[in-house]
């Protein structure tokens, strides 16, 4: 079965512009994480700011004007929304980004239009229905046959690969104590220059920094949740050298301290 669609990397969630997330059907869900739905009609004149940590992970993204695949991201992002709008999108797990592109560390922070006959308008026609989760579900089973047909006849090599590298992200993702890069890759029982290397080809960016992003994204979940945490605490928790590394990583990422982010995205006055 694939795994529930989570929301971590979207770091100031709000009722005014949906977001669905449905999981990948069982037989695509080694090559897709989840596929996502955001969809927002605001009155003219308004606009919606919403910061964005994104997973280290690549993203097809059907909109109606085309077809663009999005690579990792190294720091947070903030996404403008107007008028009205939508997106179908597929957030892909390592063994599906070579689905897409075979250098994905040359998309870090960037993206680049795909070619994609026919895909664009079939999933305009399918949003196009009036009940949305008629329209959700037809959409998503569109790009998901899309990354289901790419796949077949990949090469044997290519899928053990790919494998390794999904289970190194889950291991990230997951915590687990990971210590480092070393940690990892006696966890992965390969070597840590293997290591760099499946980082580097199937996700596109080096295992520390991927490392990182995990702390850094339970970090903002956490003050977002309690803006009072105790840093000192936090920080030892999530793998930090100490308070001080919290608050520059935050810094340096998101553009403000722990403690402001959280008063800021929960809505607190300061105190």
């Amino acid at each position: 079965m694939s795994e529930p669609p989570t929301t971590r990397g979207h770091l100031t969630p709000g009722p005014r512009a949906t977001v669905a997330r449905l999981p990948a059907p069982d037989d695509v869900a080694h090559l897709v994480r989840q596929l996502w739905i955001p969809e927002w009609d605001l009155p003219a004149g308004e606009r919606i700011e919403q910061l964005v940590l994104g997973y280290p992970a690549s993203n097809v993204v059907v909109e109606p004007d085309g077809v663009t695949l999005h690579g990792p991201t190294s720091r947070a992002s903030t996404r403008v929304l107007t008028g009205r709008g939508w997106a179908v999108g597929a957030l892909l797990r390592p063994a599906g980004v070579l689905l897409f592109t075979q250098h994905p560390a040359e998309l870090l922070d960037g993206s680049v239009r795909l070619d994609v006959l026919g895909l664009c308008p079939a999933v305009a026609r399918a949003m196009s229905a009036p009940d949305p989760s008629e329209r959700h579900e037809r959409a998503a089973a569109l790009l998901a046959d899309h990354v289901r047909a790419l796949a077949v006849g990949r090469p044997r090599g290519e899928a053990q690969d790919g494998a390794v590298a999904n289970r190194m992200v889950d291991l990230v993702e997951a915590g687990a104590g990971v210590g480092g890069p070393a940690d990892l890759a006696r966890r992965l029982h390969v070597s840590e220059r293997s290591l760099q290397r499946l980082a580097a080809r199937y996700v596109g960016m080096p295992p520390q920094l991927l490392l990182r992003r995990r702390r850094l994204q339970e970090a903002a979940e956490r003050m977002r949740a309690d803006p009072a945490a105790d840093l000192a605490a936090l920080a030892a928790e999530l793998g930090f050298a100490d308070q001080s590394h919290l608050t520059r990583e935050f810094r340096s990422v998101l553009g403000d301290t722990p403690r402001g982010y959280g008063r800021a995205r929960s809505g607190r006055e300061d105190g």
